[in-house]
């Protein structure tokens, strides 16, 4: 056996990441920042029904008798105080009110089932709400429906040790579960920003990607069973955790991504892959051609056609990283993602965080994650020093432990914070093929010019998913004519999704046209028919509104 050779990686990368400016804390909960509509200094956000041109349907209101049936079914659990209502009417965004009079919190599905029975023959809307982190506003009510929080609903049922397979109610934090089975040497196999306040249950409805999708794929195929609660109160036990169940259609991917419209997911069944032994996070700076010193190695002669940006300086250095990144890593590549110049600005101007590198039109953060240290140190090793030497990298740090490998993760999960403080935000999460990725961002600058003040991209590249945000000082109507449609029509231009992660909600249910053939449509319609034929969840939501 030949004697491994000692990696010689250069200083740069052994540099812890530098104490920043401001805290390095656990990124605080969406919720715990938002606060209540009336706060002092924060304005109130205006009704939906006010800035977006819908009608409400013919719903029941609801009335004092209503009232007394769920205080007898929920006893202690019936919210109507107007200032404890204030926060759940509002998305996390600030951009959506509704105006809902009664909160429901529910302890168990059989509480879930008697609510909605109750609802379905009184022919009331309900609103089902986690932990209200959204970003399409499919949480938070419309006009008065009924808001039916899973807050309550946290017991962990059974999670077997040998298996992996996590049982629990749906309004579980999903950073609680995962310091639960982290505990028990299993990892969730999701992770997002969101962690400390969205719950279990919103991530299924919503279907959410988060973090750890280049690994272990999305929850259509982690998620094992479910139990859900039909519009009529029936209870659907799918709560299965059987890895194997080739018995007739798999109905638990109906309600995977359907976002409380076809029914109220009240537990989950989940597998968990085993807690990796090693992790290692290294932050790099791509290199951009202008700034290549004479004589050095051009990028741009590694390219393959395919990759080449013209339009996009410095983006296609990235696609090469990443595809270097996976023909080296291989199967101990846990995350690439990427940012640009602008993102990291903001996070430094409101969030106070030090950049751990030099300034660069782009930032690659890769995450590997593995059973086996030196081997993965190793891999890492190798494909660092290829990266390097070929020009693609020009700086960059390394964390190995626990407390710097979340600092540098800090700086990818605080980008929505840092935007939401920057004015008012356009969000878009699209998926697009990886070498159009960027393109959207370059053409929105040129298009919007100074009408708009920041123009951000950054995303899970390794999923082909674009974070493209807008910020301008206050909610325009010209901004948003100038933004949409062009960007869902860009998007369908390319054959991408306007929803790659975040969901339809409220406000994409009219775009998925440029996403959706009207056959698909149609058979979506025919099965919210089918399993809510009164139309009382969550509408208004993920369906395109009926003329």
């Amino acid at each position: 056996m030949l004697p491994r050779r000692p990696l010689a990686w250069p200083a740069w990368l052994l540099r812890g990441a530098p104490g920043a400016a401001g805290s390095w804390g656990r990124p605080v909960g969406p919720l715990a920042r938002r606060g209540c509509c009336s706060a002092p200094g924060i304005p109130e956000v205006p009704l939906t029904r006010e800035r977006y041109p819908v009608r409400r349907l013919p719903f029941s209101t609801v009335s004092e008798q209503d009232l007394a049936a769920f205080e007898r079914i929920v006893p202690g659990g019936v919210i109507t105080d107007p200032e404890a209502l204030q926060a759940p009417n509002v998305d996390w965004l600030r951009t959506l009110r509704g105006c809902s009079k009664v909160l429901l919190r529910p302890r168990t599905s059989e509480e879930v089932s008697h609510i909605l029975r109750h609802c379905h023959e009184r022919n009331l809307a309900v609103n089902p709400q986690g932990g209200n982190t959204g970003m399409v506003g499919g949480s938070v009510p419309v006009f008065d429906e009924i808001i039916l929080s899973t807050a309550r609903m946290n017991r962990v049922l059974s999670f077997h040790s040998v298996s992996g397979i996590l049982v629990c109610q749906a309004g579980c934090v999903l950073e609680e579960l995962s310091r639960y089975v982290e505990e028990r040497d299993f990892i969730m196999p999701l992770d997002l920003g969101a962690k400390g306040s969205c719950h279990i249950g919103g991530n299924v409805a919503t279907n959410a990607g988060g973090l750890r999708f280049l690994r272990y794929g999305s929850l259509h195929g982690t998620v094992l069973g479910l139990e859900v609660v039909l519009a009529n109160g029936t209870v659907l036990d799918c709560l299965t955790s059987l890895r194997k169940d080739n018995t007739g259609y798999d109905l638990k991917q109906l309600f995977i991504g359907s976002e409380g419209t076809l029914g109220i997911i009240t537990a989950v069944s989940i597998l968990c892959p085993p807690k990796p032994r090693a992790v290692n996070v290294a932050f790099l700076v791509t290199c951009v051609p202008p700034a290549c010193g004479p004589g050095s190695p051009r990028p741009a002669r590694l390219l393959h056609p395919a990759l080449r940006t013209p339009g996009c300086p410095g983006f296609a250095e990235v696609l090469q990283t990443f595809s270097t990144c996976k023909g080296m890593l291989g199967e101990i590549l846990s995350a690439f993602e990427f940012m640009d110049a602008v993102c990291m600005q903001l996070v430094g101007r409101h969030l106070h965080l030090a950049s751990p590198v030099q300034e660069s039109p782009f930032y690659v953060l890769i995450e590997t994650s593995g059973s086996n240290a030196g081997h993965d140190a190793e891999k890492l090793g190798r494909f660092l020093e290829h990266v390097l030497g070929s020009g693609l990298v020009t700086d960059g740090t390394m964390a190995t432990d626990q407390r710097k490998v979340k600092m540098l993760w800090t700086l990818r999960e605080r980008i929505t914070e840092a935007l939401s403080r920057d004015g008012y935000v356009y969000k878009y999460d699209l998926s697009l093929p990886v070498e159009r990725l960027y393109d959207i961002v370059t053409d929105l600058r040129a298009r919007l010019g100074p009408h708009a003040k920041h123009v951000v991209g950054y995303g899970h590249l390794g999923d082909g998913n674009l974070h493209l945000n807008v910020t301008a000082e206050a909610f325009s109507p010209s901004l948003l004519a100038a933004l949409e449609p062009h960007v869902y029509e860009w998007t369908a231009g390319q054959q991408g999704s306007v929803s790659a992660e975040h969901g339809v909600g409220f406000r994409k249910r009219d775009v998925l046209g440029y996403s959706k053939p009207p056959g698909a449509l149609q058979l979506m319609q025919q099965l919210k028919a089918l399993l809510d034929p009164k139309g009382i969840l969550n509408p208004y939501k993920t369906l395109p509104s009926q003329a």
